[in-house]
């Protein structure tokens, strides 16, 4: 017995709410924390793609009635979310002093869970689409 409500929205996604989420503690918890030197590159590098995964995953969504839409957008959602497994294991490895590195442990957990989740749903989708 299925007890999931249908997808009537890109925030039904269970990677979509996930992403989200973590892109806000990415945005409140970790850059604000890094130092100086780090405000213009990693910093920078870290608000840019964690705003991008939630952002790509609900644009593909409007596009799911195209054939290749949809999966060009969970790919570069992918893409995005392991970019941030590894800036976040180098703001772990490189400034743990300024960061708890269990907070980014947690992050990246919650990104390679995205990531994985992506992989499926576009594995799922190009499936689907083919029938």
């Amino acid at each position: 017995m299925n007890t999931r409500s249908p997808i009537k929205s890109f925030t039904d996604l269970e990677v979509y709410q996930n992403s989200y989420t973590a892109s806000i503690e990415v945005i409140a918890k970790i850059v604000p924390k890094l130092p100086k030197e780090e405000q213009h590159d990693l910093a920078n590098q870290l608000r840019r793609s964690a705003k991008a995964i939630p952002r790509l995953i609900a644009e593909g969504y409007s596009k799911k009635h195209q054939s290749k839409g949809f999966q060009k957008y969970l790919d570069d959602a992918m893409a995005e979310s392991n970019e941030m497994i590894v800036s976040l294991s180098h703001v772990r490895d490189l400034y743990s002093s300024y960061v708890d590195p269990k907070l980014c442990e947690k992050l990246i957990d919650l990104y390679d869970k995205s990531s994985r989740q992506l992989y499926n749903l576009a594995m799922k989708w190009r499936d689907f689409k083919s029938r």
